[in-house]
């Protein structure tokens, strides 16, 4: 067996388990680790950001365009801190991210003495915002460590794991025995669930299936079931492009609001189903099927007339099959061209925002990536940008946090090979990691972005004009000229004051093969939220959440 540190031990069990990446911060707790990546950089890339929230936002990018495990590394006590939104947002998103914190000397692990960068039990911290946490304690258990924590981040419903380690072990040195990944086992869905959940969609005549995060891995099984029954497909956010956007039974979470009155089946894979099951309303004649990995999510809000507690893909072959046998042929649901016409209405009123998605959409290749930011372009993008494949359009889920955007972009740009991304942010949430700017020249992470500048955070001037009186307070923004400002990072940028300005400078930008900023000043946005914000439709107005 070879002698090696823990940190050569852990660099060379990240390399075994396809990461090729790491993303992290320097600092005195982990030298050893950035000493093993540069031994081993033949075989790993190291990226260093400007700041920790960003090298743990990074790895949240990688890990939702590739579906695979993806690390960044930080010091303790702060630094853990600043990467925690990261983290939180992975674990809201079940995006597989592992944490390498550093910590104090392992004899004064929660002792109160004063090390630098000390805080008390970071290991519980973490624990709130990851599926697992652990600490790596001598060269032993480390290569052990890393093979299960990967593991645990793939199994079940997806997540991000931490491993943290203290600054006087990582340059231990032991006989390193290295451990292979560990297989992972997707949960099979019971067959007799199964086959109750056929007999729900075998009897429905207007099923309508929903789609969340869980689903991006089974597109081709969805929308087999889907053209089968003929059901919609709506998705909102993370689901969007399980299947095309372009397809004929592809609809948004709008047009899914007109439909869930009249339907009489609803499929849900792989979705909290929140919007629904909370606002839009349940009963008795709506049959809910809840396909998912997590056993716990199936039951929240309510019991549903199915639960199926499988893989997505999986359970969907095995649907299929059992649909199939019964020989079911759906119709085509008399209420969708309606509900399609209306939305298309709306979407027309929606000026000038749906003139600059489409901008976007007509200069970034098919198979590009788009990251949308919490902005009022982006709010609209989860109902009208066309996504034609999953994985390619990035959104941060129920947690919405502000200013995910950039370092996500720049993480998405860092395992996309020569696909295009862009970046759709606001004024506001770019300013939370501008300066950034410098990474991206730095390692040459071709990211474009585009700053919609309005001078404000837009949708809380928004509310506080309408529902406080326009007692406007915190809400308007200082900016620097964002053209110059990205050019004092030696960044090719434009200026575009129009929807076609804006094409013709995303595609020059396109053209570079590199890093590149977009300025759009803007005035104040249409509201996008009366499209998102539905009415109950189904049960009985105040009608508890739980039966």
């Amino acid at each position: 067996m070879p002698r090696m540190t823990v940190a050569e031990s852990v660099i060379d069990s990240l390399i075994a388990h396809g990461i090729d990446i790491l993303f992290a911060l320097p600092g005195v707790h982990n030298d050893h680790l950035f000493d093993a990546a540069h031994k081993a950089q033949d075989r790993i890339r190291l990226i260093h950001p400007r700041h920790e929230q960003t090298a743990a936002y990074m790895a949240l990018g990688a890990a939702l365009v590739t579906g695979r495990p993806q690390a960044f590394a930080v010091v303790p006590g702060p630094g853990v801190l600043n990467a925690s939104a990261a983290l939180l947002t992975a674990y809201g998103m079940g995006a597989p991210v592992l944490a390498l914190a550093g910590q104090i000397p392992s004899f004064a692990i929660d002792r109160g003495h004063g090390h630098l960068h000390e805080i008390h039990d970071q290991r519980g911290l973490l624990r709130h915002i990851t599926k697992a946490t652990e600490r790596i304690t001598s060269p032993a258990d480390a290569s052990e460590l890393v093979a299960r924590s990967i593991a645990l981040s793939l199994s079940g419903r997806t997540g991000p794991v931490a491993l943290e380690c203290a600054m006087d072990v990582w340059g231990q040195a032991g006989d390193f025995a290295p451990v292979a990944p560990i297989p992972v086992t997707r949960p099979e869905a019971d067959a007799v669930a199964v086959s109750r959940a056929a007999d729900i969609l075998a009897g429905a005549s207007r099923p309508l299936i929903v789609v969340g995060g869980g689903a991006l891995d089974a597109g081709a099984e969805v929308q087999a079931v889907a053209e089968l029954l003929h059901a919609p497909v709506m998705s909102f956010r993370r689901g969007r492009g399980v299947i095309p956007t372009s397809h004929p039974l592809a609809v948004s979470m709008t047009e899914g609001h007109g439909l869930w009155k009249t339907a009489d089946a609803v499929l849900a894979v792989g979705t909290r189903l929140y919007w629904q099951q909370s606002g839009w309303g349940v009963d008795a004649a709506l049959p809910v099927i809840r396909l998912d990995a997590n056993p716990e999510e199936i039951a929240r809000f309510r019991h549903p007339a199915c639960g199926l507690v499988g893989d997505a893909a999986t359970t969907l072959r095995a649907l299929l099959t059992d649909l199939h046998r019964r020989d079911v042929r759906g119709q085509p649901n008399p209420d969708l061209p309606s509900v399609q016409a209306a939305f298309a209405a709306r979407l027309a009123r929606h000026e000038p925002v749906m003139s600059y998605l489409r901008a976007i959409r007509a200069a970034l290749p098919d198979d590009g990536i788009y990251v949308e930011e919490v902005t009022q372009v982006g709010f609209a993008s989860r109902l009208a940008f066309p996504v034609h494949a999953p994985r390619t359009f990035l959104s941060p889920g129920y947690q919405d946090t502000l200013g995910w955007g950039y370092g996500t972009a720049l993480g998405a740009a860092a395992v996309a090979g020569r696909r295009k991304v862009v970046l759709a942010t606001g004024d506001g949430g770019f300013m939370f990691q501008a300066t950034e700017l410098a990474t991206a020249m730095h390692h040459r992470l071709p990211v474009v972005v585009v700053v919609f500048d309005d001078g404000a955070f837009g949708n809380v001037r928004r509310i506080q004009a309408q529902q406080y009186g326009n007692r406007l307070i915190a809400s308007d923004l200082t900016n620097p000229d964002f053209v110059r400002f990205a050019e004092s990072f030696g960044m090719p940028a434009f200026r575009a004051t129009s929807p076609d300005g804006l094409e013709q400078a995303l595609r020059q930008a396109f053209a570079l093969d590199g890093p590149a900023l977009v300025h759009v000043p803007v005035g104040e946005m249409p509201s996008p939220w009366d499209m998102i914000l539905l009415p109950r439709v189904r049960g009985e107005p105040g009608q508890p959440a739980m039966p």
